[in-house]
């Protein structure tokens, strides 16, 4: 996501000649959209974008149950 945001802050201080980055060449400034292109075709080949979106869901669960055991009056407890 960075990627993109330098990226496209990059592109419009081109496109507008605004400051050093109108002297950079086109190949730099779009430099951060082709890092991102390798960005995301590594996390989904190593999974991490798939173990990342199972902890959050992990995560929502436990959350859901602490809440449930509070709202019964069971102690809740700490997960490690």
């Amino acid at each position: 996501m960075y990627f993109l945001l330098f990226g496209v802050l990059g592109l419009l201080l081109k496109y507008l000649e605004i400051g050093p980055v109108a002297a950079l060449s086109w190949w730099l400034v779009l430099t951060p959209f082709a890092l991102a292109v390798a960005w995301w075709a590594w996390a989904d080949a190593s999974g991490y974008t798939k173990r990342k979106e199972i902890q959050k869901m992990d995560k929502r669960k436990q959350d859901r149950i602490d809440k449930q055991r509070t709202a019964m009056g069971v102690g809740v407890r700490k997960r490690p």
